[in-house]
């Protein structure tokens, strides 16, 4: 059952999903999906343009998604109020540390807790990525691609840049 999506409720939304996303913008996507679609707010379809929209453009992944998201659910104030549920707990945390990390920074609990929260950041990353890859690549070629591509940035360090360029050059070669 759809609930409503009044301005609060998408703050509170993106507010938790920038709470409890420890990773980056691709471990955001995970939650930002499982809350909007649970709530009836957006499809599936819905979410995953969403995705490449927010990838598409210049910025934070995490912000772009929010502000996508909130100006499809709820316009102009909907991009706004998103943009600050996302952003806002990341901003008091950071203060927050800022202000009494130099008197822990040594602490052996904190490095301990910093050394777990490393390894737990991965599954939220890859779920995201290996569901586009399902879902973009539907031909042996763009499989080949798309592996290509992750080792070339993985292991060769080649700037994705450069990757990007190189595929776009070639769809237009095959295209023509």
């Amino acid at each position: 059952m759809a609930q409503t999506a009044s301005l609060w409720n998408l703050f509170l939304v993106f507010a938790k999903v920038g709470t409890f996303s420890v990773g980056g913008g691709y471990a955001m996507l995970p939650l930002v999906e499982g809350e909007l679609v649970k709530r009836g707010w957006i499809s599936e379809t819905d979410c995953d343009e969403l995705i490449v929209l927010a990838q598409s453009a210049p910025g934070l992944l995490a912000v772009n998604m929010a502000i996508f998201t909130g100006h499809k659910i709820k316009g102009l104030r909907g991009s706004i109020v998103s943009a600050l549920g996302a952003t806002l707990p990341s901003l008091i945390i950071i203060v927050l540390i800022a202000m009494f990390f130099t008197e822990f920074k040594e602490n052996e609990y904190v490095i301990r807790f910093f050394q777990c929260v490393r390894p737990a950041a991965i599954a939220p990353i890859l779920v995201p990525a290996i569901r586009m890859a399902k879902s973009g690549c539907k031909s042996w070629w763009t499989w080949l691609i798309a592996i290509a591509s992750l080792l070339c940035v993985a292991f060769l360090q080649v700037s994705p840049i450069w990757i990007i360029l190189v595929t776009i050059s070639v769809a237009v070669s095959v295209s023509l």
